[in-house]
């Protein structure tokens, strides 16, 4: 009868070590029996064809047979171990590259977030350091220092913009409202400290829309222009000043100029 050769990657002992141990187990065997009832069958079927053959014979046979059997299922365990490893090994690294990715998402979005908001503050900023005319498509219509009787000083202390009754006045920076009321010749008025410690005022207003500590942006809108005080007609007198009273204008024009504002 031919010996076959045991498949895999593990090298089979040598005939005479794997018959040496097969016929230590084969005596193991005997003793419970299973020889007996395992390589019956065999004996009876390689009586017939080789008489000359023993039945210790026939039992190394069917004890190497199940020793290549139990070899393969070795092998296919090993296989088995070794893929669940590899698979186990491929879901971990999946595993940190997604949390790797997350967190780079994350930080990308924080950083766009942190952009935004310092975007958004920067604009604010620029917002309320702007300056804007305090009468939205007007033009002078008196300019600062004209000469005339109609001014207790003998000059015009500040220019007026064209503007009929009711049109809105809008505060021409960020400040804080210091008056706000009747102001005798220049009727009803507001005067507003500017951020920067210069002191805007408005004068001949119809009606007032601010009050006394009231914080305002520019182009907010204060008033309505109109002809109450000492004034010849409807429109809006203009002052910039470097304190809050009569008596401390500068030139409103170049005042405007130097903060942007095209007059």
């Amino acid at each position: 009868m031919a010996f076959t050769r045991a498949t895999g990657k593990h090298r089979r002992a040598s005939r005479s070590a794997r018959t040496t141990r097969t016929l230590a187990g084969i005596a193991t065997l005997a003793a419970s029996g299973v020889v007996a009832s395992v390589a019956s069958p065999a004996l009876a079927a390689t009586d017939e064809s080789a008489p000359h053959e023993t039945g210790l014979q026939q039992a190394v046979v069917v004890g190497d047979e199940l020793a290549v059997r139990i070899e393969a299922q070795a092998d296919a365990q090993q296989a088995t171990a070794e893929a669940n490893a590899a698979r186990a090994k491929a879901e971990a690294e999946a595993v940190r590259l997604a949390e790797v990715a997350k967190k780079k998402a994350e930080k990308k979005a924080e950083e766009e977030r942190a952009a935004k908001v310092r975007a958004a503050r920067e604009a604010e900023r620029k917002r309320l350091n702007t300056f804007v005319a305090p009468v939205t498509g007007s033009y002078v219509s008196t300019g600062y220092k004209a000469s005339s009787g109609l001014w207790s000083s003998g000059s015009h202390t500040g220019i007026d913009f064209h503007a009929a009754s009711g049109t809105p006045v809008h505060a021409v920076g960020s400040g804080t409202i210091v008056e706000a009321g009747w102001g005798g010749a220049y009727g009803n008025n507001i005067v507003i400290r500017m951020n920067d410690g210069t002191y805007t005022q408005y004068g001949h207003l119809s009606s007032i829309g601010v009050t006394v500590g009231q914080a305002v942006t520019p182009g907010q809108q204060i008033a309505l222009s109109g002809n109450t005080g000492n004034t010849t007609g409807p429109h809006l007198h203009f002052e910039a000043r470097t304190g809050p009273d009569y008596g401390s204008d500068i030139d409103p024009i170049a005042y405007l100029r130097a903060h942007g504002v095209t007059v």
